[in-house]
């Protein structure tokens, strides 16, 4: 049996559903189940064997999603990545030692090359024992370093074995994100329908929800702000949304609040994941709450830092030191607050600001800031201080229009009604750029001086 047998099992009788839209087309289940097996009798041709390690350089099309369920059933080890910069796809790959690369364009066509030189490694050899398909997901962390990551597929994919409910979703999140391939499994283990919008921008994504009414939209937090500042939520008919989750990073409560008013209909619903980890089962107290609810037997709380223990961990990093603990919990380095059964996911440790002695996380200045009307993004962050240990710094990206000119006065002013006096921004920089990277997460590295 191949780890996606029950997959195809599933679709079996839901030949002529849609299973995918891309580029205005739709893709039935039936073209899916075909194409996974024209993938496998490629690689069979090509001689991939079971244990290969192959990079599939590719983000959401339907024959990157075809063959990425070829290479699991065929028991290959899978390297997920997208687009990245030529030094950092150099690096990636000498982390992840390949042996062969698949690349799949904009235009869902294939190309392949052999790699010379690959060394194998415990980790690869420990699936290989087991005759499991892996992956391995690239995960930067607090330091910036990119660390390879291990899965064994088969307990990643054994969660969605019970059947749930069926939904037509927005694969927003990237296909070499844990939390991408969650909504991509989530979608075909319960024949639902996968809406891959062309572009990720607020106006391409929302576009694809008036015209192919998806129910589930999984964005980031900062995706929601950029639909805020761009106001593309008044441009289109969102009417059949039932639901907007969102993870990657902590939420700001003024952006939450927001989109509660706007749309009081939608349920929205905080996930926490990890690339170490997957994605756990979560409910939030309250569609405006940032506090969330986590399986109480995959959690504990150490420190004041979040710590897990469940059957998707991973095995290893390919190029780092272990994060578990020696009675089995790894380490996510998230600071929380607990209420009862409730956390509240604070953010990374290492993204504390240490002001004489006194804590400061930066989402809860920037959820302050960003109620300021002429901000577009916030970016906040700690620097060394000699008599305090850290000051607090802003970078802000004002909106179009907006008045510069003594605005970093009017920032403390405000933040001063707001926020205990340690904690409001010592510095504060105007910039034009974005806040943000490209997988739309909050940069907060400070810039370089």
């Amino acid at each position: 049996m191949s780890a996606i047998d029950f997959l195809l099992a599933r679709w079996r009788g839901k030949e002529y559903q849609e299973a995918i839209i891309w580029h205005q087309h739709t893709y039935s289940y039936r073209w899916l189940s075909s194409r996974v097996s024209h993938w496998r009798n490629f690689l069979e041709t090509e001689s991939v064997q079971p244990g290969t390690v192959v990079l599939l350089q590719a983000d959401f099309s339907p024959n990157a999603i075809a063959m990425l369920l070829a290479l699991i059933a065929s028991r290959c080890i899978i390297v997920l990545m997208t687009k990245w910069a030529p030094h950092e796809r150099k690096e990636l790959i000498e982390i992840a030692q390949p042996e062969v690369v698949f690349s799949i364009s904009e235009q869902d066509c294939l190309s392949s090359a052999r790699m010379s030189g690959c060394k194998s490694h415990e980790l690869y050899e420990a699936l290989r024992r087991a005759d499991h398909p892996g992956l391995v997901l690239f995960s930067s962390g607090s330091t910036g370093r990119s660390k390879g990551v291990v899965h064994d597929f088969v307990p990643l994919l054994e969660k969605f074995l019970p059947t749930r409910k069926t939904l037509r979703t927005v694969s927003f999140l990237l296909f070499d994100h844990i939390g991408g391939l969650n909504t991509l499994f989530y979608t075909l283990s319960n024949c639902g329908c996968l809406i891959i919008p062309q572009e990720r921008t607020p106006d391409s994504v929302l576009e694809g929800v008036e015209k192919f009414r998806p129910e589930l939209l999984p964005v980031s937090p900062t995706f929601l702000n950029l639909i805020l500042m761009s106001r593309a939520h008044e441009r289109y008919d969102l009417s059949s949304l039932q639901t907007i989750s969102y993870g990657t990073e902590p939420m700001s409560g003024f952006i939450l609040r927001k989109f509660n008013e706007l749309f009081p209909r939608i349920r929205f619903v905080q996930l926490y994941g990890l690339s170490e980890v997957g994605i756990l089962h979560s409910k939030s107290k309250e569609s405006d709450s940032t506090w969330v609810r986590l399986a109480p037997d995959e959690t504990r709380v150490t420190d004041g830092t979040l710590q897990i223990k469940t059957k998707t961990a991973m095995i290893g990093y390919l190029n780092a030191p272990s994060p578990f603990t020696p009675d089995g919990w790894l380490m996510t380095g998230d600071a929380v607050e607990v209420d009862g059964e409730f956390l509240k996911i604070l953010g990374r440790k290492s993204e504390l600001i240490n002001v004489g002695g006194k804590k400061v996380y930066p989402t809860e200045v920037e959820s302050v800031v960003q109620e300021m009307d002429e901000v577009a993004e916030v970016s906040v962050y700690g620097e060394k201080s000699a008599i305090m240990g850290n000051i607090v710094c802003a970078r802000v990206r004002l909106k179009q229009g907006a008045e510069s000119d003594g605005f970093a006065s009017r920032l403390r002013q405000f933040c001063r009604h707001k926020l205990q006096e340690f904690k409001v921004p010592v510095r504060v920089a105007l910039v034009d750029s974005a806040l943000h990277t490209q997988r739309f997460k909050k940069e907060r590295q400070p810039e370089a001086h």
